[in-house]
């Protein structure tokens, strides 16, 4: 189990988002995803069902949000994801909630790893959020 939260913990730090719009760096914001709890693949429907239980989890933050996808570098996987403007602590209890082994953070436009459980560090500095998004006319629909 740890050589696979290893594994997952590196692919993690190289993520890249896909946006619609830009993301202000002025206020701080998680990203959060449901899909495929604890490493775990499931298939898309089941991801479906996971991702709209947490946009209404999100919905009572009363706070602004926005979907994105978070990509590999090559984007051969893909989850939808949540920008919320919410704090680190409430973001990590949103991530063990919906049973994810990290989320990602972004303060002062500077993007960390957080983990939400036993992971290789409890968060790592990844650098700047800007260089790791791609703006895109639409979010590319993984539910086919």
């Amino acid at each position: 189990m740890d050589n696979l939260i290893d594994s997952l913990w590196h692919k993690y730090q190289g993520t890249q988002f896909l946006l619609t719009q830009r993301l202000s760096n002025d206020i701080p914001f998680a990203i959060v995803t449901a899909h495929n709890p604890l490493g775990s693949v499931l298939t898309p429907c089941q991801n479906r069902l996971l991702d709209r239980r947490l946009q209404r989890k999100i919905e009572q933050y009363n706070s602004p949000y926005r979907s994105l996808i978070g990509a590999a570098p090559d984007l051969s996987h893909m989850e939808k994801s949540w920008a919320v403007f919410i704090d680190k602590q409430q973001a990590l209890e949103l991530g063990r909630e919906f049973k994810q082994h990290a989320i990602y953070y972004v303060n002062q436009g500077l993007l960390s790893l957080v983990a939400c459980g036993d992971a290789p560090d409890d968060e790592v500095m990844i650098g700047d959020f800007t260089t790791r998004t791609q703006l895109v006319n639409e979010l590319p629909d993984l539910h086919e």
